[in-house]
């Protein structure tokens, strides 16, 4: 991703659809999908976006000639799927408010790192129904989460915008620990 969001999805034979995944600028998708006949899922821009397409062909020379980038892929996929089990944690374990926060401090701090928000707040170009099928809620439980997190004064979410009023709030309620993000890891 070069400029804008993605998500990440499978829609089920019931017709919902489950998000498995952001993405913002910066990170990489698939990089081992040419392997594969096909892909298992679907993404999708959320945003207007710029999107870079490599061949395979050229990809794995890239990666042959340059070792330094080659290991910047693979600790990017590492990092995805420790994303990914934060995720799963998340849906099996974390009630639907920890799962919100968690989902908010997560997003956060990602676009802090590549520079995507201001000093408290974050354009968030996520609607309640893609929140929704990104955290396994309905559209109405997840207003009621949204709500109940903003009384608190933990954060708001308004239309396009995510504010963080109290960090050490929301990273209390969802016993968030940025380590599955890797942040200090050096490339080369």
């Amino acid at each position: 991703m070069l400029e804008g969001w993605a998500c990440r999805y499978k829609v089920l034979p019931s017709g919902t659809r489950q998000v498995l995944a952001f993405l913002m600028p910066g990170d990489a998708c698939d990089l081992h999908i040419g392997l594969l006949a096909e892909m298992d899922h679907s993404i999708q821009t959320i945003t207007p976006a710029k999107v870079a397409t490599i061949e395979r062909v050229d990809m794995d020379a890239l990666m042959d000639r340059r070792p330094a980038i080659a290991r910047a892929m693979y600790i990017s996929q590492l990092i995805d799927e420790g994303t990914m089990r934060a995720w799963i944690t998340s849906m099996g374990r974390r009630t639907s408010t920890e799962r919100v926060a968690h989902l908010m401090c997560e997003l956060y701090l990602r676009a802090r790192n590549i520079g995507l928000n201001a000093e408290d707040s974050l354009s968030l170009p996520l609607s309640q129904i893609l929140l929704a099928d990104a955290l396994g809620m309905t559209a109405v439980h997840i207003n009621r989460v949204l709500k109940e997190l903003r009384l608190q004064g933990a954060m708001a979410l308004g239309r396009g915008s995510l504010e963080i009023i109290d960090p050490d709030m929301i990273v209390r309620i969802a016993g968030f620990d940025d380590g599955y993000l890797h942040r200090r890891l050096r490339v080369a």
